[in-house]
């Protein structure tokens, strides 16, 4: 009997401190930090633990009883999943409350603008150069064709695929500039799929929208043209009037004649001066020495570029030249625009030219 009572005593007494210990943890749990007197920036790496986390605050001073939290947590919210991320815990907040931002998932954001007229090198390039974000990536390569089919999904390179089995180095067109958001830990592939999903969906968009009567034989050569125009445009209210120009040219069996095709296809040997010899140096992409449209993209057309592509702005001119303020002027005959080449570009040629936007 003397034992039976002894155990129970001790059974009471372990009941009462695990009570007790229960009722300490709630009260600290649901009470502001008073260590926590300005708002603090966590980073959480991805597959981290929820107790290698708030050890990292105990060690800051922050935070009581990891291994408590830890166990608390897996008790009480068994769907908790810690996400990768960096989190904004605000001042006087209460372990509670910190824990339901970590399992809100919402973590702070970060904008990555892919810009238009990049090509596909630039704009891995950017990303890559991103340190803050994606940290730092080591290449071999400023070109970075094998280096970006790598950082690819499967999705994107089967839509891909005919185009790199016959250009492996070019993927330009193949992503939407535009700015997207993302958290701290996300990965530059998670870029890539994001813009190359937007791009599928925007280009599918525009085509089942867009003119009749135009060049095309599919949504692909439109999206060549938009990286025409793209190159082309020096000013955005002018991209329905260049577009105009090319279908015309094509609809005419002209041949496209536009520099940013041939400094495409030259490549590295391209060192900021197109010659007249370039322009008869005949590949697969000069536009001079070739008719219809280059095999791929150009660059990386925005959605703009696209619109204007598959709504060309109806009309007669045939040409246009860089007036040297970012606009052109277009001319119908070949007469007026030898006229307009000799008075931009020869007489009057300004001494702070340029055929492009300002950056």
């Amino acid at each position: 009997m003397r034992l039976i009572k002894t155990l129970s005593i001790l059974v009471l007494l372990a009941a009462m401190i695990v009570a007790a210990s229960v009722m300490l943890f709630v009260q600290y749990w649901r009470t502001p930090i008073a260590q926590l007197n300005e708002q603090v920036i966590v980073s959480v790496e991805r597959g981290a633990s929820l107790r290698s986390v708030v050890y990292d605050l105990a060690e800051r001073g922050l935070w009581r009883w990891p291994v408590a939290t830890d166990f608390w947590v897996r008790v009480t919210q068994p769907d908790f999943v810690l996400k990768a991320g960096e989190y904004r815990l605000p001042a006087n907040a209460s372990p509670a409350q910190i824990i339901a931002i970590f399992d809100s998932g919402v973590s702070l954001q970060y904008k990555v603008t892919l810009i238009e007229g990049d090509s596909a090198a630039q704009m891995l390039r950017r990303l890559q150069d991103n340190t803050q974000l994606f940290g730092s990536v080591e290449s071999d390569s400023q070109t970075q064709p094998p280096v970006l089919a790598d950082l690819l999904s499967d999705t994107a390179l089967a839509h891909m695929g005919e185009t790199l089995a016959s250009h492996p180095n070019r993927a330009e067109g193949w992503f939407l500039p535009d700015t997207y958001f993302l958290s701290k830990g996300d990965s530059i592939q998670a870029v890539l799929a994001r813009s190359h999903s937007a791009m599928i969906e925007a280009l599918d968009q525009e085509w089942q929208q867009r003119d009749a009567d135009l060049p095309y034989q599919n949504p692909y050569q439109a999206l060549v043209m938009a990286s025409l125009i793209e190159k082309e445009t020096g000013v955005a209210y002018e991209r329905s009037q260049i577009a105009g120009v090319f279908v015309r040219r094509l609809q005419k069996r002209m041949r496209l004649q536009t520099d940013p095709t041939v400094i495409y296809g030259m490549g590295a040997a391209y060192q900021g001066n197109l010659r007249r010899a370039d322009l008869k140096a005949d590949n697969e992409y000069n536009t001079y020495t070739r008719s219809g449209l280059p095999p791929t993209p150009i660059a990386m057309p925005g959605r703009a570029a696209i619109h204007a592509a598959l709504h060309p702005l109806p009309g007669t001119t045939l040409y246009f030249v860089a007036k040297g303020d970012g606009s052109h002027h277009f001319s119908t005959t070949l007469e007026e625009h030898r006229a307009a080449v000799q008075k931009y570009q020869i007489r009057q040629r300004r001494a702070d030219y340029r055929s492009s936007p300002k950056g």
